[in-house]
């Protein structure tokens, strides 16, 4: 309380350890309802499920598609997205790779195209950009973003028949793959 009566009186020093405080007691107010929910046991049971069908998902394409490059392992990401790389030779040859993502708060799931740095990102973002191609979306910049361009491919995914929903994925994934090697073979 001593600190916070110092900070009123306009103590810099103070005003700082009473920021410390706010966001110290904000950060315990998250941690408290964090536990909170995984005592209900949802939360924790349906990241589970979703860490799961991801890891079956890239088994699946990995077994049934040898000759594209997957990486070793799913990015679990903090709870906003979960992802894979699964990549054709020829865009692998052009340093990009395509991602097949789950975004967490909008429960979907997505294909990204992205750079292997942010030089190549940054390279075919503008080539995609400047040609008008619109077929599917373009981030406004690649400040702060994975992504040259992105396609959702199935939003709010019933995961009641998995078989389905990876038949699904999979067609939208082949399908942005095919637009976008034809893209890229025309225009680099």
């Amino acid at each position: 309380m001593e600190i916070l009566e110092e900070a009123l009186m306009g103590g810099r020093q103070c005003k700082q350890n009473v920021n410390r405080i706010i966001i110290m007691k904000s950060l315990n107010e998250y941690v408290i309802e964090y536990v909170q929910q995984l005592e209900k046991g949802a939360i924790r049971k349906a990241y589970k499920g979703l860490t799961e069908y991801m890891m079956k998902l890239r088994t699946h394409l990995k077994n049934k598609y040898p000759e594209y490059h997957v990486s070793g392992n799913i990015y679990r990401g903090y709870m906003d997205m979960t992802y894979f790389s699964f990549t054709p030779e020829s865009l692998k040859n052009k340093k990009l790779k395509v991602a097949i993502v789950f975004i967490h708060d909008g429960i979907r799931y997505e294909v990204w195209l992205g750079g292997s740095n942010k030089q190549i990102q940054k390279e075919y973002w503008s080539l995609f950009k400047e040609s008008g191609w619109n077929k599917y979306h373009i981030p406004s910049t690649t400040k702060g973003v994975d992504s040259i361009i992105e396609k959702i491919l199935v939003d709010n995914p019933d995961f009641s028949d998995p078989d389905a929903l990876t038949r699904q994925i999979e067609q939208g994934v082949f399908e942005f793959i095919e637009d976008v090697a034809d893209f890229v073979s025309k225009k680099h």
